[in-house]
């Protein structure tokens, strides 16, 4: 369906013309005609399926064409990162180019000037405000934040914000709206927590469930059993030979991705770090030069697997083995976007062997178990069935198993000197406004 086939006013069209977009993906031709009809919506889509616009175009449609109070906020958008909000405000700024719609993103991490600047936003009433919890509460507490009038409230990513521990804050934000709004909940999954944080804001709500979890085909993944010592001699050669390609590099936690960063940066290889610790100015610096490929290798916590738009990544590599299969989708979705092929390689534990059978089950599939440099000594064998305490990840067996592939689950061939290069074709752009 094509975006003028939805009744959107014609000024909204003119800006999805100028990004050069045509026609709507299916959760925008599902969720945009409702919208602007005024029911509340639980959405599951996932990143990349234009879940952005689909909740942006409607909304902006309906100030467009409605009557709304003078100087009040008329649309709050709750996301869970800095970086999230960053993302859906540049997409507002186009989407809404040629029409009078206001917006501002709201978020913690910057100086005084930064806060002032929402302070006043939000006292004189900016049309849609994007905002995280904690800076938006802030705001709340200090009684000045124009919100009587607001009509419609969307969370996006909410099963992110309920991971993150934002639920009382959601409700304490939710305290200080209007009763009688719109509601648009979107998210990449739908856990019984999630079910109960609907029922409690959502009035008969249109369900629509776009989310495939599946990663798209074009991705190569590979997995390599290993215990933890051996992981950075392993990622170290995987990397070599590949200084012309992007990388991402994921690990759980920041004093990880802080170490990580140090031994790539000694082994002479262009590594940045990103993660809560940095300020939203140095984060953005090292988003920038990651795009300008000043920085080859990004090492990241969990914080960019999600609302960030990289494109042109090469290759994922899994430090460690996502919480869960669905952070795993994220994880490896930073690769093979525009239609365009990736890579994408997740470091096994003993420990973590019960988890990545969890990932394979929700794939669908076994992930191609790839041998290690025979120089790095004996590996585990892939077992996920059998229960194996988390602590074991440092032992090395008594009687060696070389090559990684040691039981019948074990696939794969050695890489020629790990240099598995994947050339990436330039796609040409999507026709659909994906979010």
């Amino acid at each position: 369906m094509k975006f003028t086939e939805l009744g959107l006013d014609e000024r909204i069209i003119e800006g999805i013309d100028s990004m050069g977009y045509e026609t709507a993906t299916p959760v925008q031709e599902q969720v945009i005609q409702p919208i602007m009809a005024g029911k509340d919506i639980i959405a599951s889509a996932q990143t990349g399926t234009g879940k952005t616009a689909a909740f942006l175009l409607p909304v902006i449609h309906r100030i467009l064409t409605e009557p709304q109070e003078e100087h009040q906020i008329k649309a709050m958008i709750i996301v869970p990162t800095r970086e999230l909000a960053v993302q859906i405000e540049q997409a507002m700024e186009g989407l809404s180019y040629f029409t009078s719609v206001s917006s501002m993103a709201v978020y913690g991490g910057g100086d005084g000037i930064n806060f002032s600047l929402e302070k006043k936003a939000l006292t004189t009433g900016v049309d849609v405000v994007i905002c995280t919890p904690g800076r938006m509460i802030t705001h709340l507490n200090m009684g000045y934040v124009q919100v009587k009038s607001l009509k419609y409230l969307i969370l996006d990513e909410a099963d992110r914000m309920l991971d993150m521990g934002f639920n009382d804050d959601i409700m304490k934000i939710i305290s200080h709206l209007p009763k009688q709004r719109q509601n648009l909940l979107f998210s990449a999954t739908m856990p019984a927590k999630m079910r109960e944080l609907a029922r409690k804001i959502l009035h008969n709500p249109l369900e629509i469930n776009i989310a495939v979890s599946k990663p798209p085909e074009q991705i190569v993944q590979e997995a390599f059993v290993v215990y933890e010592p051996q992981k950075i001699p392993l990622i170290k050669a995987l990397l070599a030979g590949r200084e012309q390609q992007s990388v991402i590099v994921f690990c759980s936690r920041k004093q990880q991705v802080k170490q990580l960063t140090r031994d790539l940066q000694r082994a002479n290889l262009q590594a940045d770090e990103i993660h809560a610790d940095l300020e939203q100015t140095q984060r953005e610096q090292v988003l920038q030069d990651f795009r300008n490929r000043k920085v080859k290798v990004l090492v990241a916590t969990d914080i960019l697997s999600r609302g960030i738009d990289v494109e042109d990544i090469d290759l994922v590599i899994n430090y460690d083995v996502p919480h869960d299969g669905e952070d795993y989708i994220h994880r490896i979705g930073r690769t093979a976007r525009a239609e365009s092929k990736g890579t994408a390689y997740t470091f096994i534990t003993e420990g973590e062997q019960a988890s990545f059978g969890r990932i394979e089950k929700l794939l669908g599939k076994e992930v191609t178990k790839s041998p290690v440099p025979e120089q790095l000594g004996p590996t585990p064998a892939y077992n996920p069935r059998a229960a194996r305490p988390a602590g074991r990840g440092g032992q090395y067996p008594q009687r060696p198993n070389r090559g990684g592939h040691t039981d019948s689950h074990s696939k794969g061939t050695r890489h020629q000197g790990f240099r598995s290069s994947v050339h990436r074709p330039k796609g040409s752009s999507n026709s659909s406004a994906n979010g």
